[in-house]
């Protein structure tokens, strides 16, 4: 979080906790589940109008979940809605279980209706539009999915050792056919690739060894086709503890360039669209299932799509001080 903002957020905390009239709502949703205490939990704020950056932070530090989301007014009246993401740490440019639950959160509260078929919104995000489809059983949302930008390929990672230490993991646990390797659609993150269930029950992350290795990126996705669940190809963990998350339950941000990381290595095969479901979740006892859906032609990725259900949760609100953190609020 940069200095002046932090400082900022010191300020709010300080303040007398007096005419706390300013009333927030909130939602709580469980994204890429069908279930209540599975998947990724996230909160909804609908209307984030008003709310500066500063206190926006604060709230997300305040819920101490991988992501909260704030919705507003569309800056180009071409999309749908504005949608701010931001961690216990800091704002993300995009981010898949956000989307995916910000998204439902708007079905549940009429802000979204179902039409003949399928339903397409556009969400402003930090890395730019985000289509957004949402399937319907009964007029509810049974299946949301997010477009993702097209994948950008990072150069392998040669230090395996060190990786496999940071893992608290022993070399020989890391695939040597596959390369480490980061790759983004919109956030980056560096792809593990392990070899066997066991060693990803295994895992450690140490600190101290990813400061030492001075990595690109602060997010480590691992993933092994070993798999707990009948229906799913591969088995997947995320560590991002610089940024506030110590382990993700599910990270739809991380899934779209999996499926490329699939497709570009030939993991599995597909003639022209690469369909499977990620588990993630499994060791923090919230299994989630992520899935992919990766269009490629002639060893080009065309099209990143991930998707899943969500289960609502509740609602609430939050009393903030009277004027809302207005300096510096976007409008």
């Amino acid at each position: 979080m940069p200095v002046a903002q932090a400082c900022e957020v010191c300020n709010l905390l300080r303040r007398k906790p007096d005419n706390l009239m300013n009333s927030r709502a909130y939602h709580l949703v469980d994204v890429f589940t069908d279930r209540a205490f599975g998947g990724n939990p996230l909160a909804v704020f609908l209307d984030g109008r008003g709310l500066s950056d500063a206190l926006m932070q604060a709230i997300a530090k305040e819920f101490n979940l991988s992501e909260t989301t704030f919705v507003f007014p569309p800056q180009n009246p071409a999309n749908d809605f504005r949608v701010r993401i931001f961690t216990t740490a800091e704002e993300l440019p995009m981010a898949g279980h956000p989307t995916v639950g910000t998204t439902f959160v708007l079905t549940r509260a009429g802000l979204v209706r179902p039409g003949s078929g399928r339903t397409n919104i556009t969400l402003e995000e930090g890395v730019g539009p985000i289509p957004v489809a949402i399937d319907w059983k009964n007029g509810k949302p049974s299946f949301i999915e997010m477009q993702q930008p097209l994948p950008k390929f990072g150069p392998p990672i040669e230090d395996r050792a060190g990786i496999a230490e940071m893992l608290s993991l022993e070399t020989e646990a890391i695939r040597a056919d596959l390369p480490i390797q980061v790759v983004s659609c919109g956030v980056p993150f560096l792809f593990v690739p392990v070899e066997t269930l066991a060693a990803m029950r295994r895992i450690r992350f140490r600190r101290d060894v990813e400061e030492r290795l001075k990595l690109p990126v602060q997010n480590i996705f691992l993933f092994t086709t070993e798999t707990e669940f009948a229906g799913s190809a591969v088995h997947s963990r995320m560590f991002s503890p610089s940024l506030g998350v110590s382990e993700d339950a599910a990270t739809g941000g991380a899934t779209g360039p999996l499926g490329c990381y699939l497709v570009r290595h030939r993991v599995f095969s597909s003639t022209d669209e690469l369909r499977c479901v990620s588990e993630q979740g499994i060791e923090m006892g919230r299994p989630s299932f992520l899935h992919i859906r990766i269009k490629h032609s002639a060893g080009e990725i065309t099209a990143v799509h991930v998707g899943g259900t969500c289960c609502y949760m509740g609602s609430g609100q939050l009393e903030l001080p009277e004027d809302g953190g207005l300096e510096g609020a976007v409008p």
